[in-house]
């Protein structure tokens, strides 16, 4: 069966802090229309090799996208890819690397940044390219393109909790608000997606530490949340999905033909 399908990413949030500040999100998890499970990300702990991981399904030691710094185009299928041959539309309000890995590379903000180009893997996009781009912007942003074009599988990716671990560490009340503000912002808009018909996944690529970094193997950066919402989950508690398993289970949501692993037990 099909499902549209909108997928979270929560740039560095710890898995612990996940389980205590997102509350709209725990109370759907105490209802029992969520559940939340622990993974624990691919090393190294960076973003743009963990964006890749997510959408491929290939670690970085594979994939060759090993630091933040790797400027180019991905060399392997994304659900983007996926989606797209599959006649599907895809959409992405995301930080400007998601565009430079399945887009275009480098990223030129005047071209890029407000993307509309149906034979590209992100086929409609606003990519924004300041880590404190405030995510409450972003979620409109998101949400414009899923009202404008109805897209089959859409990425939502705010950065701000990131920003306040670089700035301020894991241990600190501005890194704990800033994921208890993106809970809030959930909560405008998590109901009506349900209600839209989307399958809806939550997670990040890796966590936080109190050096203000992450790169390393403290549980602390490993550890991250995954929530899962919508009637073609299981909801089984005993599942142990991985992060290379996304990329192939997002596809299976969606109906698409893929290559990729996958985390049977998480789907009905």
């Amino acid at each position: 069966m099909k499902h549209n399908v909108i997928l979270v990413i929560l740039d560095g949030l710890n898995f612990q802090v996940a389980r205590h500040a997102l509350g709209h999100l725990q109370a759907y998890c105490g209802a029992g229309r969520a559940t939340l499970y622990q993974l624990q990300c691919e090393l190294p702990s960076l973003s743009r090799p963990l964006y890749e991981c997510i959408l491929t399904g290939v670690p970085p030691i594979d994939s060759g996208i090993v630091h933040n710094d790797v400027v180019r185009l991905s060399n392997h299928q994304s659900v983007f890819h996926y989606a797209r041959n599959g006649g599907l539309t895809t959409a992405a309000a995301a930080y400007h690397w998601i565009s430079e890995l399945y887009n275009r590379a480098p990223f030129n903000a005047a071209r890029d940044r407000h993307s509309d180009c149906p034979e590209l893997p992100i086929q409609h996009g606003h990519f924004y390219y300041a880590d404190h781009y405030p995510d409450s912007h972003l979620f409109a942003d998101a949400e414009s393109l899923r009202l404008r074009h109805k897209p089959n599988f859409l990425l939502v990716h705010p950065m701000n909790i990131d920003d306040a671990g670089h700035k301020h560490g894991l241990d600190s009340a501005q890194y704990r608000n800033s994921a208890r503000q993106a809970d809030l912002l959930l909560a405008e808009y998590l109901q009506r997606w349900l209600d839209a018909g989307y399958q809806v996944l939550v997670t990040a690529d890796h966590g936080m530490n109190n050096d203000r970094s992450h790169n390393g193997l403290l549980p602390e950066e490993r550890e991250v949340p995954l929530f899962v919402l919508g009637d073609a989950f299981s909801h089984n508690a005993q599942a142990q999905p991985k992060q290379t398993e996304l990329c192939g289970t997002l596809c299976e949501l969606l109906g698409v033909t893929h290559d990729k692993p996958q985390c049977r037990e998480l789907l009905k």
